[in-house]
C-alpha cells in the first residue's frame, strides 16, 4: 500500500479507536463484521486521495491554453482571440502573392540581367544640321576639242535644277594667253572651293574649227562681233543668262578679281 494511503488510514482510524474507547459503546455489531467495513472506507478513501476527482476542472476565462513540449506557453488576455481566429478561412487559405509568385534564379557566378530602363537606352538623335553638299567637280585646265559641248551644258543644267547651283561657261581656246591666267586661279584652293559650292562649270573650246561650239558661244552670248576670250557667262538653273562678261567686260585675272565676279553671281 502506497505511504500516502497507509498514512490516511491511520488518521481515519485512530479517532475511530478513541470514540470507540470512551464515548460509545460497545457495538452490537460483530468484530467480524465492523472490520471489513471500515477497510472497504478506507481503501475507498485511499482511492480518492490518490487519484483526485474523476470530473476535470472548469477551465477558466482566460487561461492559458495547453502547450506542446518545447514551446512556451502565451497567457491571453481575457476576452481575447488569438490572430488566427480572427482570420477568415478564405485569407487563411489563399497563399500570398509573395509566396505563389516564383522568384527569379540566378545561376552562380552569373550578373543579374538588367532590366529593361535600363538596357533600352534611346539613341541619340542625329543633329538636324544637313551636311554641305558635295562640292561640284571641276575641271582641269585647258579646253577639250573633241568633247560634246552641247551635251556637258545639258548635264549642268540638270545638275543645277536639282542642287540650285549656277551654271558657269567658260568659252576659251589652249593657245589664249588670258584663258591660261584664268585656269591657275582656278586651280586655287580659295577659288576652287567657290566654284564647287556655287557652280557647275564647263569649258567650251572655241579655238579650233569646230562650228558646233562657235555656235553655242553665240546662243548664248548673241551680242557678235569680236570676243575677247575667255567668255565667262552665268547660266541660272533654268536656263537663262545672268550676265556675259563679253557685253561686261572680264573681271580682273587674279584671285581677288575672279572671287569677287564668283561670289556676285553665286546666287
Amino acid at each position: 500500500m502506497p505511504w500516502g494511503v497507509f498514512a490516511m488510514t491511520s488518521r481515519i482510524l485512530r479517532p475511530v479507536r478513541a470514540a470507540r474507547l470512551t464515548t460509545r459503546p460497545r457495538s452490537a455489531t460483530p468484530l467480524g463484521v465492523r472490520l471489513p467495513l471500515v477497510a472497504a472506507a478506507v481503501v475507498a478513501a485511499g482511492l480518492t486521495a490518490a487519484c483526485g476527482p474523476s470530473t476535470q476542472p472548469t477551465k477558466p476565462t482566460g487561461a492559458a491554453a495547453p502547450t506542446t513540449a518545447g514551446q512556451p506557453s502565451q497567457t491571453l488576455p481575457a476576452g481575447t482571440e488569438s490572430a488566427s481566429a480572427e482570420a477568415s478561412p478564405t485569407a487563411s487559405a489563399t497563399p500570398s502573392a509573395s509566396a505563389t509568385t516564383p522568384s527569379a534564379t540566378i545561376p552562380a557566378g552569373s550578373s543579374p540581367t538588367p532590366s529593361r530602363a535600363q538596357t533600352a537606352k534611346p539613341a541619340p538623335k542625329p543633329s538636324r544640321t544637313s551636311a554641305a553638299p558635295t562640292p561640284a567637280r571641276i575641271p582641269g585646265p585647258g579646253y577639250d576639242s573633241s568633247a560634246d559641248a552641247q551635251k556637258q551644258i545639258d548635264a549642268a543644267l540638270r545638275a543645277a535644277k536639282a542642287d540650285g547651283r549656277m551654271v558657269l561657261l567658260d568659252f576659251g581656246a589652249n593657245w589664249c594667253g588670258n584663258c591660261k591666267a584664268a585656269d591657275k586661279v582656278f586651280a586655287q584652293p580659295q577659288t576652287a572651293s567657290i566654284l564647287g559650292a556655287s557652280y557647275h562649270l564647263v569649258k567650251v573650246d572655241i579655238g579650233g574649227n569646230s562650228s558646233a561650239n562657235s555656235a553655242l558661244l553665240r546662243k548664248y552670248s548673241p551680242s557678235g562681233g569680236s570676243y575677247k576670250m575667255p567668255v565667262l557667262i552665268v547660266v541660272s538653273p533654268s536656263g537663262t543668262v545672268r550676265t556675259d562678261t563679253h557685253a561686261t567686260g572680264n573681271p580682273a585675272l587674279t584671285s581677288d578679281g575672279i572671287n569677287s565676279f564668283l561670289r556676285q553671281w553665286a546666287s
